[in-house]
Formats: structure tokens, sequence, C-alpha cells
């Protein structure tokens, strides 16, 4: 990825598309999905283009990625997941990666230190609704599947071995049961 880039690639492509007037036909006008919160949890944020993600608790979730990235010893300085179609993510995936494939995510880590993670992932919701069929799960847990895979990414894991799959998936289980667990304390708590 080109990290000179002064916007994140998506705010990249939409001011590129409106001063070429190379249309990224939106069917819906942005949303953002920022939830408002004391302290950390504003450093985690959620955008959606198109189609709203099915986040529920995001205050809750907002709190387990912080606890994720000190687990595994990493620090947040900003992190932005950004909710999207098939449609958004492969042309994401044919300019700045080169595949010419749909993928469920994209992880940009924009960070300039390996001290503070900063980083945008982008999440087809197209895709994460299909894999949920696929996997016969529901689309709210393969979607947090998919975001924790995405943090798991930005804490150095790699998933392009079987071995580093297999450990990737560990994890993913790993943080999707504590989280549910989680959600469920805390939902029982209020």
């Amino acid at each position: 990825m080109n990290k000179s880039l002064l916007f994140s690639p998506a705010l990249y492509l939409i001011i590129v598309s409106c001063i070429t007037n190379v249309a990224l036909c939106f069917t819906t006008t942005l949303r953002f999905l920022e939830m408002a919160g004391p302290g950390l949890i504003n450093k985690v944020m959620f955008y959606s283009l198109e189609m709203a993600a099915p986040l529920k608790r995001k205050k809750l979730l907002k709190g387990f990625i912080f606890h994720v990235f000190k687990t595994e010893k990493k620090k947040l300085a900003e992190l932005s997941f950004i909710f999207c179609s098939d449609k958004f993510l492969l042309t994401l995936n044919q300019q700045y990666l080169g595949h010419n494939s749909y993928t469920d995510i994209i992880t940009f880590d924009l960070s300039t230190t390996t001290q503070n993670i900063q980083a945008e992932v982008y999440i087809s919701l197209d895709r994460v609704k299909e894999n949920a069929k696929i996997f016969r799960t529901s689309i709210s847990e393969e979607l947090l599947r998919v975001i924790f895979h995405g943090v798991l990414h930005l804490c150095g894991y790699k998933d392009k071995s079987e071995l580093n799959k297999k450990e990737m998936r560990a994890r993913e289980d790993y943080y999707l049961r504590n989280y549910l667990r989680y959600v469920s304390r805390e939902t029982r708590s209020t």
C-alpha cells in the first residue's frame, strides 16, 4: 500500500471518483456508525458504506477489542472498521493489492511506528453473509469472527500457510468464545 497517501484508501477512492467523475455508485449515502464513548473506546470506530452492519453492543465490542490488543501485547492508537459491499472491497483489492477476487476483509496497517497501531479494516458484509451460510453460523458471529481476524492481523498473525491459518483460526475461536461469554455476563449484570 502507498503509505504516502494523505487519506485512507476508501476516502481516497471517493475523492478521486468525485474529481474524475468516475462513479463508485453507492445506493445510499455514507452513514457513520461511530459510537461516542469515554476514553480509549473513541479510538475504535465503526463506519458503514451502503448498508448498516448488524453489530450489537458496540461499546462492549470496542472495549473487548482493546482487551485483545492488550492481551497480544500491542498498543492501539486508532482503528476504523469500514463495512462495505463486495463491489467496493473488490475495487480496493484490485487497486491496492493487485488481486481480482472477492474477499471478506482487507486490513490496512497505517502505523508509522511499531509502537502504536493505527489501521483501517474494510469488511464486505456481502461476503460475511455468504460465509455465514456456508459455515452454518449466524451473520453476527461471522461478522465478529472477521473483526477479530482483522485485529489479529494487526497483532502480527499471518494466514498464508496452513500452519498460520490453524493458529489464526484458533485465536479467532478463542476471542470469539471469550467475547460471547463477556457479552453474556455484561448483559446479565445490567
